[in-house]
């Protein structure tokens, strides 16, 4: 091995996974798009609903796991980018929950029958779920094979740790 990728992989043990911690923290901020996106909406009645409130929370849920995850792959912990991948897969998911029922959906709102949910809004917040998934499945891929290297050199080095 190259004594630059040496050095590379040693400084993995003294400083932290920040492309990681990064991304996952990018995640939440388009999370964080899409529900200001789809709360500010007042199209009558459509959005007061059950599935709303399950959203809500579903958000919350969302923004606290991120973050505990971006914290924990801070410290090339590996176990948390399958944590990241699972919140990816489900902001894939969530594409055709909430947006697409609503962009399917028709209200009357003061006599006129109304979209829910129109084009430029649902081609929005579908771009900010999906760039909320590739935030997070990169932030697991990186955490992954830098978790990997660090505890390959970790162990080339006898244990020894910092």
């Amino acid at each position: 091995m190259s004594e630059e990728r040496t050095i590379k992989l040693d400084r993995l043990r003294f400083t932290k996974n920040t492309t990681s911690s990064r991304l996952a923290i990018l995640a939440i901020l388009f999370d964080v798009f899409f529900f200001v996106s789809i709360y500010k909406s007042n199209v009558g009645t459509y959005y007061y609903n059950i599935l709303i409130g399950a959203s809500i929370i579903y958000n919350l849920v969302f923004m606290l796991a991120s973050f505990l995850a971006s914290e924990g792959v801070k410290n090339y912990k590996a176990g948390y980018s399958w944590l990241l991948i699972a919140l990816g897969v489900i902001q894939i998911a969530r594409i055709f929950i909430l947006p697409l029922s609503a962009h399917a959906a028709s209200v009357r709102v003061n006599g006129v029958q109304t979209i829910a949910m129109g084009d430029a809004q649902f081609i929005r917040v579908v771009i900010y779920l999906i760039v909320s998934a590739v935030c997070l499945f990169a932030s697991a891929v990186v955490n992954l094979q830098k978790s990997r290297a660090l505890a390959a050199h970790v162990a080339s080095l006898g244990g020894q740790q910092a």
